[in-house]
């Protein structure tokens, strides 16, 4: 198939074409892909897929666009934004199932599934892709109620590197679907998600000002192993980023459920140093999802250097680590989420998603404001002493593509594994676009 037969199929942009600049345009900066391909349809998909295996051109696929990477320089970039549908099923079984378009977003999938008094576990942005999220595990409001993202998951459409749609669940192609589990876009293009959903009406949202980041930080790491799993929380500390959002550090916490009364309860014993200010809010579950603007291929933003680990544990010198960093760079962003609960029942070995021990997401980093080579080597080495003592790295927070990126982010047994299906999949490693897996 030549480009010209690909072209008129769909829209196919090139760096010279009018429009390519704001498509190339993500949350993480302006890419250079060869070409951005725009699919329709399913067989749009398997058409594009097969065009880049036929010219040995890599694929990136794009659903937000909130990816670390940005657009990645070269090959081809899949742009989901069509497939956006979010349908719920006829209930047949104990939980609601909904599909969802791999390139949806989960602000509009929370407020489609709200008016069905449902809902799943996402993340914190209302404009962050389902797709990408979803395939690197799924942190987000519910992880201790709920689980991960993964954790909802029963079923995938995904186009396969040679350019054929399969419908994957645990019982048809079970060791890809466990692969795109928490194993990132490395084996296809997935066009949709079957989630179960789960029941849920209105959500308490907890915020509080810091004060003193220490104490309050013990606070968290003292009582939310005792906590109710409904409620997860997490600590902020960000530079000012516009009028809308001052700089400052922040608690912030979700109950997973509309009892006030409960969740005032079990925020309390959290709060009880270093905050101040601290308000309750029943609300809708779509309304805790923050706005974030799309990319503006006009205004460049200062890349952002960082870190995080997946950590079992939090001691009082990872806190002083934390905020100490925070305190001594004005453009520094650290951010700590709480996890186990649910996300912690899931077998080591049933997903893709290597860090079921892991209590605690813990971020930082700071945007280059001309930083010379010395302040990015002491900027990097204080986010490398995350992982000192073995905590690998959540993979959707992290900008690394090289050969060993697997090794920081899954366990040397879970690694293997998705190797070997990598190479029955994608022998030629056209998705090398993420996690890498062929050398």
């Amino acid at each position: 198939m030549t480009i010209a037969e690909l072209m008129s199929h769909m829209t196919v942009l090139q760096p010279d074409d009018d429009g390519y600049a704001k498509a190339a345009a993500s949350v993480s900066g302006v890419g250079t892909p060869d070409l951005i391909v725009f699919p329709q349809t399913q067989e749009d998909v398997e058409r594009a897929v097969s065009w880049a295996r036929e010219h040995e051109v890599s694929i990136y696929v794009r659903g937000g666009g909130h990816s670390e990477w940005g657009l990645p320089p070269g090959g081809m970039t899949v742009n989901l934004s069509a497939f956006d549908d979010v349908t719920v099923m006829p209930q047949q079984r104990a939980r609601a199932r909904a599909r969802v378009g791999g390139g949806a977003r989960w602000g509009q999938v929370a407020r489609i599934l709200a008016e069905h008094g449902l809902a799943l576990s996402s993340g914190d942005t209302a404009s962050v892709g389902v797709g990408g999220l979803t395939l690197g595990g799924g942190i987000g409001w519910m992880t201790r109620a709920w689980g991960l993202a993964i954790d909802q998951l029963v079923g995938a459409i995904i186009v396969t590197a040679d350019g054929v749609t399969r419908h994957i669940d645990p019982d048809h192609e079970p060791e890809l679907f466990w692969a795109v589990r928490g194993g990132g876009g490395g084996f296809g293009v997935v066009t949709a998600f079957e989630f179960a959903a789960h029941p849920l009406t209105e959500i308490v949202f907890t915020q509080a000002t810091v004060t003193d980041a220490r104490l309050a930080l013990q606070s968290v790491r003292n009582h939310i192993a005792a906590a109710p799993r409904e409620l997860t929380v997490t600590y902020m500390d960000v530079p000012a980023m516009d009028p809308s959002a001052p700089a400052g550090a922040s608690l912030t916490m979700v109950w997973a459920g509309s009892d006030r009364a409960a969740a005032e309860a079990a925020a309390a014993p959290l709060l009880t140093n270093g905050t101040a200010n601290v308000t309750h809010t029943v609300m809708a579950y779509p309304d805790v999802l923050m706005e974030f603007p799309d990319g503006d291929p006009t205004q460049p933003h200062p890349a952002f250097i960082g870190g995080n680990a997946l950590a079992a544990e939090l001691t009082d010198e990872d806190i002083e680590h934390l905020v100490s960093f925070g305190d001594t760079r004005p453009s520094a962003i650290t951010l700590l989420r709480s996890m186990g609960g649910a996300a912690g029942d899931v077998p080591h070995d049933a997903t893709a998603f290597s860090s079921r021990d892991a209590l605690w997401l813990v971020m930082m980093g700071a945007f280059d404001m001309g930083f010379d080579d010395e302040a990015k080597r002491q900027v990097l080495e204080s986010c490398a002493a995350l992982n000192a003592h073995g905590a690998l790295v959540y993979g959707n927070f992290s900008s690394r593509t090289t050969p060993d990126a697997a090794k920081t982010m899954y366990s040397a047994a879970t690694a293997e594994r998705l190797r070997r299906i990598k190479t029955r999949w994608d022998p030629t490693n056209i998705f090398c676009r993420a996690h890498v897996f062929v050398e």
